[in-house]
């Protein structure tokens, strides 16, 4: 698998409100009203990660979640990286 050219993840972050590239990883953190609420949030996340056999690192802090995309066995930023965070922008 190989990743994605610099061009290619700066095209695809323009696309997705508030995620940046730090290092090898999209990131972007979420504000929830509380801490049941940013649970049923990762959730759901889990589920979708799941599905599509491609898994974020996840820190909850109380009512904020921080999301981590990379894809390991490329070494940096691939498609399901970012069809992954399409797909979390429309679980908030």
């Amino acid at each position: 698998m190989e990743h994605l050219s610099i061009k290619d993840i700066h095209d695809r972050l323009f696309e997705l409100e508030g995620w940046e590239m730090i290092g090898h990883e999209i990131t972007k953190e979420f504000n929830f009203n509380d801490f049941k609420e940013a649970m049923d949030f990762v959730q759901k996340v889990g589920e979708e990660a799941e599905r599509l056999h491609h898994f974020p690192d996840i820190i909850i802090r109380n009512s904020r979640v921080l999301i981590n995309l990379t894809t390991q066995e490329a070494s940096g930023l691939t498609h399901d990286d970012f069809k992954l965070a399409k797909i979390i922008e429309q679980l908030v």
